[in-house]
């Protein structure tokens, strides 16, 4: 093997801190303020090793993507019946529509928070429909381009959460303790099921398989295999470690905010900020915007990813061939057109914490219809070649 190359690994970055979205999206964000209200620090230990799952889901997924040349939708286009290929495909299609319900939820949530209340949650919806598109179209400039603006947007979820994290203060020795000593209540059973199903999320499995194959490498040459294989690995562990460190300070906040508080209970997306304000106030920017703008940059940045994910499950499994534009039109209203229905009849913070608790439920549901096929194929030599995974996974 060729020795490590800083320049090489910086050719490399990209794809992973992509990928790493899915785990900061606004379900998630979701998950970690009920977690950390309703458990306190107890379930970190559980995050952190969901986000090590994950990232091993993820390396397998990049795996498959760059020894095959092709994404896990494709090859399951290829690999399996059709009753079984559509099967899996609408499996695909329910767990990417309550993720992108979550997104735009989230943004419009974000919106209004930034508005003072002025825009509602329906026309959250709507701006957000419509600048993800202006986002996309960025990729007309060069992935480069597009994926910059995804480092701008992960930083100011990073700067957002830890300057909440730095005006609460939370306690060290609790926080190590919840990170070290594995402890679960009954009573924090569906809290646990849903950050084990907000960090693993089926569509991100089908995105990364398909995100890796944005720089020149060809399947059939080994070495080159190998090594975007070790640069991947490398940037797609740090964009992890980078996402769980973001998920601990939003948990570890609300922990010492309202864990055993009467506020416990009733805390989601849209009021925590207002909780926050009122706890903690805030310094010359108040912590309720501080809340809006990490909410609003966690949720656009994942509904152009989960755009991304709907084009290539779409195309992947019914092998579609459409315009840029309009495949991405018609994903985006599988996730707007429901979301709107739940914007106007469900406009109250109660409701829409419930719907998203339960959303989180639903992707620890359908983790195995993405899991299964990506460890069958990726195991398959016909397959990887010497790529497959075994009982002794094959050295990168």
């Amino acid at each position: 093997s060729p020795p490590f190359s800083w320049r090489k690994l910086w050719l490399f970055t990209g794809p992973g801190f992509l990928m790493s979205i899915a785990f900061l999206d606004p379900g998630n964000l979701e998950g970690d303020l009920q977690a950390g209200a309703a458990a306190g620090d107890t379930l970190l230990w559980l995050l952190m090793w969901a986000t090590a799952m994950g990232l091993l889901v993820q390396l397998l997924a990049a795996r498959l993507g760059v020894a095959t040349g092709r994404h896990l939708a494709e090859l399951c286009r290829d690999e399996y019946p059709d009753w079984a290929r559509r099967a899996l495909w609408l499996m695909a299609e329910v767990a990417m529509v309550g993720a992108d319900i979550q997104e735009v939820i989230g943004s419009a949530i974000a919106i209004k928070i930034l508005s003072n209340g002025y825009l509602p949650l329906w026309a959250g919806v709507v701006i957000t429909a419509l600048d993800c598109f202006i986002f996309l179209s960025l990729e007309n400039y060069g992935v480069r381009k597009l994926e910059a603006v995804f480092a701008v947007l992960i930083a100011t979820m990073a700067v957002s959460f830890a300057w909440m994290f730095t005006d609460t203060k939370p306690n060290g020795k609790d926080l190590l303790i919840g990170i070290l000593v594995p402890k679960l209540s009954s009573k924090t059973i569906r809290q646990a099921v849903g950050v084990v199903g907000c960090v693993i999320m089926p569509h991100n499995v089908f995105l990364h398989s398909a995100l890796v194959q944005s720089r020149k490498i060809d399947p059939k040459k080994e070495y080159q295999v190998r090594e975007a294989l070790r640069y991947y690995s490398i940037e797609s562990t740090v964009a992890l470690a980078i996402s769980f460190m973001i998920n601990l300070f939003v948990t570890t906040v609300f922990a010492k905010g309202f864990y055993g508080s009467k506020e416990a209970g009733s805390i989601g997306l849209e009021n925590a900020g207002q909780y926050l304000q009122e706890k903690f106030g805030g310094g010359f920017l108040p912590i309720l915007y501080i809340w809006g703008i990490g909410l609003l940059a966690a949720g656009q940045s994942s509904t152009i990813t989960g755009t991304y994910a709907g084009q290539f499950i779409m195309g992947g499994f019914l092998n579609l061939r459409l315009k840029k534009w309009l495949r991405a039109l018609i994903t985006r209203s599988f996730a707007i057109v429901p979301t709107i229905i739940v914007a106007l009849f469900f406009d109250s913070s109660d409701a829409l914490d419930v719907l998203n608790e339960w959303l989180n439920v639903l992707q620890s549901i359908q983790i195995p219809f993405a899991l299964i096929p990506l460890i069958t194929l990726v195991s398959k030599e016909q397959v990887m070649g010497v790529f497959r995974i075994g009982r002794k996974i094959c050295s990168v």
